[in-house]
């Protein structure tokens, strides 16, 4: 999930400190305790927990709402509005306690009825929830989507104010997890009905139950705010009074910011990276995460066919495009699972080691020329005409030149870019209004279900592409094999090897995308906890030192 996030490249969120007033040139923090501000790389699309599906909506959300568990350091779930969690029925039944006398910042009860309306609201197909599949075996879930069965049907009920119990049709091995994802908080229902279409779309109309609320956002404006929450249950854990966001999309400009003592953290790019990585402010924080090309087989036919998709892909050199225009530790993909998120329980092997599918992802121009000739004639087609979409942000538009030089290598392939704001590409792709997209996916939560979103159905498969042998695994994994680790695994694996082969999508590197990967970061910013997978960035214990 990480929730897509489809997070697009150009959707996710670039945290570094800017504009600090009284930083001086030493190492303290004297002028501003209690207080950081940050700068994320594209504008906030949204504040409403069932729409959200980029990064820096997430971050918000996640460091603004409580949910039943917030996750800590080591991706650990901890009780947040739950305070005793009983499963029964062979992982069936689960029954939560639940926090009282917390309120939201209106000054409503949160009780379990909140959660009630935030999840059937989430499912309703009139939401048009994209993370609504996250759901998945919650008892009636995918029906409901579906338009077979009524929304109150959903396997959720409250009983009293403080007692949730949740149904599931089948066991989720990392529903804890989800627990802790922006779409399964709980929605005041008073404030979804007295903003109507406004809910979220402005910080005005939204309430909030978590360390932070939300000031000055407007929907498409390029600065806002988080301020501690005086509400807030546990408000004696944070430490931070206010944190100040503005978009700022260019890495020379952030990096100009944090050399004159206006910026606290940084994210470095491309040759950055060489020029800062001895220093001691420097520090990698990996992210598990996949940049990729999507094709629209819906909007460009010629993309049904497997051997145009994989010319394509044979024609890009992805060890060039991290080395020579990245430069920032990204990986060429080998799989569409990154590394170091799970392992086989039987034999402890990565799962993206034992997902490789020799060959596949290599770079052979001969081969791509020789498939795009033969697909081409499959298809009665001599020319290939295809606009990529992607980011506006400098990184993103150097890897979409990178692609539109290799791609136009190939005979009757001519690549045309289309660079625009990140909450502009992410309607675009999740409306399916383009041909090719520069994507990128990162972990929901720490297992390899959070990568298998290319089944028919799915809402993240934009590009619409469909193979009988992966929506099975993907199926057998989340139902008869559920229970049964290493063939769940197994699944997951054979998914995996089966979008790679089909070319599905086109994985390009793994590693850094915006939010995570090489940073500078002052010695006095303290207490962030960062997570590799699901929402990175958690803010409620942060302070200056």
């Amino acid at each position: 999930m990480k929730i897509n996030k489809i997070i697009t490249i150009a959707s996710l969120a670039l945290l570094s400190v800017t504009a600090l007033t009284a930083c001086g040139k030493s190492n303290t923090a004297s002028g501003h305790k209690g207080q950081l501000n940050l700068m994320v790389g594209s504008e906030m699309p949204t504040l409403d927990p069932s729409l959200a599906t980029d990064d820096s909506s997430l971050t918000a959300l996640s460091n603004t709402f409580d949910g039943l568990y917030r996750i800590e350091k080591n991706a650990k779930p901890e009780n947040a509005l739950a305070t005793n969690t009983k499963v029964q029925s062979n992982g069936l039944t689960w029954t939560f306690q639940l926090r009282k006398g917390v309120k939201w910042s209106n000054g409503d009860p949160v009780t379990a009825q909140n959660f009630v309306d935030g999840w059937q609201r989430t499912n309703d197909p009139k939401t048009a929830a994209e993370f609504a599949y996250l759901f998945d075996g919650v008892k009636n879930a995918t029906a409901i989507q579906n338009g077979k069965a009524p929304v109150k049907s959903l396997g959720v009920k409250a009983v009293g104010a403080h007692k949730l119990v949740v149904t599931l049709e089948k066991p989720i091995p990392y529903f804890k997890l989800l627990l802790g994802f922006p779409v399964f908080f709980p929605q005041d229902q008073r404030a979804i009905t007295k903003y109507g279409k406004q809910y979220g779309q402005d910080s005005s109309k939204q309430v909030y139950n978590g360390p932070f609320t939300v000031n000055g956002y407007h929907g498409t404006n390029s600065k806002w705010s988080w301020q501690k929450n005086s509400a807030y249950w546990d408000k004696q854990s944070v430490k931070l009074d206010k944190i100040n966001f503005q978009v700022v999309k260019d890495a020379s400009t952030q990096l100009n910011l944090y050399n004159s003592q206006k910026a606290d953290i940084t994210q470095l790019s491309g040759d950055q990276v060489e020029q800062y990585k001895n220093n001691k402010q420097y520090i990698y924080r990996p992210g598990s995460a996949v940049t990729y090309l999507q094709m629209n087989e819906k909007a460009v036919p010629a993309l049904k066919n497997e051997k145009i998709r994989a010319a394509l892909s044979y024609a890009i050199n992805r060890k060039q495009l991290v080395n020579n225009v990245l430069q920032d530790g990204s990986t060429a993909a080998k799989t569409f699972t990154p590394a170091k998120l799970a392992s086989n329980p039987t034999t402890g092997k990565d799962f993206a080691k034992q997902a490789v599918v020799p060959g596949a992802l290599d770079t052979d121009l001969a081969k791509s020329k020789k498939l795009m000739q033969e697909g081409q004639q499959e298809t009665g087609s001599s020319s290939l005409n295809l606009t990529l979409l992607s980011g506006d942000t400098n990184v993103e538009k150097q890897n979409a030149q990178f692609l539109q030089s290799e791609l136009n290598k190939l005979p009757g392939v001519k690549v045309s870019l289309t660079p625009m704001p990140g909450k502009a590409k992410l309607s675009h792709t999740s409306k399916g209004q383009f041909q090719l997209a520069l994507s990128s996916w990162l972990a929901d939560y720490s297992d390899p279900n959070t990568y298998a979103i290319f089944s028919t159905q799915n809402d993240q498969n934009n590009g619409k592409w469909s193979n009988a042998a992966y929506d099975q695994n993907v199926a057998d994994a989340g139902g008869k094999n559920a229970q049964q680790p290493t063939k769940r695994f197994d699944n997951l694996v054979a998914a995996d090897q089966e979008l790679v082969k089909s070319y599905g999508v086109i994985p390009l590197f793994d590693g850094s995308v915006p939010g995570s990967g090489p940073f500078l970061q002052r010695a006095y910013v303290k207490g962030i906890v960062y997570n590799t997978a699901g929402i990175n960035w958690n803010y409620k214990h942060a302070y200056v030192k």
